[in-house]
């Protein structure tokens, strides 16, 4: 087994034989030693001492040694460790990583006036303060940009974020990483959700919290590209997915359900209220489109729902069987708008009981759409 303490023999030996390669493992083995606690105070403070000589060594393989041996020590001197950090790419990185010696100010300090590498190595620490994570942000290159943001240990505040997108939003290598974190502000989803794809959107719509608007129209969006290649048979189980996705992360509420519907998505909703209920869909499929009332109004009350929509959605389905899409320039947007028609007659004579937000958001998709068509 190889020695791992400085020795006399070692002391001997360098100085009989003062080689780069020598120094380097002597350099090792003190910073070994010295990290194993169980020098005297004298011997510690010779060792300190020696590590200050050998930071100046003009050999990079001895300064590297001693870098790498002391990187993770947390008694090791202040200066020994920032000489250390503003060395050479090959010395100073593994420091920059994982050092806990070096302060927020001397991590600031070195963002600011150091390389790329550095910047990056400082990234991906362990633990990255908001103040260090700003200064990245600010003045660091992509890489260490893209680095600091997959990294869960570091501090990201809103504003920091902010800041990526407004620097980096286009750029597809930051999407990945940021949808990827565990918890982002509302308001960089809501910036995040029309320049990522579409399996990063589906991501941010199942585990991040959003505004009811935003996520029902991402659901539209889906439920429109999956209906433009319905001949590949994907529809249904894109669909599926979706629906046991927002289920599994609470993201199923009564509120995306209801806007769906009423901007025409069936199949959504059939799938949505399956899953509610915890029935297979062609069960629920029957249910909902049983030419009686018991079916539906059964299948409702077990769903969950708000008793308040529910005419609002009978009437839904009641256009949904009146109407189909035929295929025609602007198709959709004529279902749309009938549905949202009846849907919102239905609050005016029937009292249906909408939320503001729902009644808002409706009103608001209603605008949106261009002015009724002969079909």
């Amino acid at each position: 087994m190889t020695e791992t303490r400085l020795t006399e023999s070692d002391v001997r030996n360098l100085l009989s034989d003062p080689s780069a390669e020598t120094r380097a493992q002597t350099a090792a083995k003190l910073a070994l030693q010295f990290d194993q606690g169980d020098l005297s105070p004298s011997e510690r403070a010779m060792a300190e001492e020696i590590f200050r000589i050998m930071v100046k060594d003009a050999e990079v393989r001895v300064r590297e040694a001693l870098a790498l041996n002391l990187k993770e020590n947390p008694n090791v001197p202040h200066d020994v460790a920032m000489t250390l950090a503003k060395d050479v790419d090959q010395v100073a990185l593994p420091l920059l990583q994982f050092s806990e010696i070096l302060t927020d100010d001397d991590l600031v300090q070195i963002v600011r006036s150091q390389n790329p590498a550095k910047q990056k190595a400082i990234a991906g620490r362990p633990f990255v303060s908001a103040v260090v994570a700003e200064e990245i942000v600010e003045r660091a290159d992509k890489d260490a940009v893209v680095t600091l943001v997959a990294n869960e240990g570091a501090e990201l505040t809103e504003t920091s974020l902010e800041k990526v997108i407004d620097k980096f939003g286009e750029d597809e290598e930051i999407h990945a990483p940021m949808v990827g974190r565990s918890t982002l502000p509302v308001t960089i989803v809501e910036r995040l959700v029309h320049r990522v794809s579409e399996s990063l959107r589906q991501h941010l719509l199942t585990h991040h919290e959003m505004p009811p608007t935003i996520a029902a129209d991402l659901i539209l969006q889906a439920r429109e590209r999956a209906t433009i290649n319905l001949s590949t048979g994907s529809t249904e189980e894109d669909v599926e997915r979706l629906v046991n996705q927002l289920y599994a992360n609470g993201r199923l509420t009564p509120s995306i359900v209801l806007r769906a519907l009423c901007m025409g998505d069936m199949k959504f909703f059939e799938y949505a209220m399956a899953r509610r209920v915890g029935i297979p869909v062609l069960n629920a499929r029957m249910l909902i489109h049983d030419s009686g009332v018991l079916g539906l109004d059964g299948l409702y009350g077990k769903s969950g729902m708000p008793r308040g929509f529910y005419p609002a959605v009978k009437a839904a389905i009641a256009v949904a069987k009146e109407m189909s899409y035929d295929g025609e320039e602007g198709d959709r947007e004529r279902y749309a708008r009938r549905m949202l028609e009846r849907v919102l007659t239905q609050y005016g004579d029937l009292g249906v009981e909408f939320d503001k937000d729902d009644l808002e958001y409706l009103l608001a998709k209603m605008n949106d759409l261009p002015p009724a068509t002969a079909s």
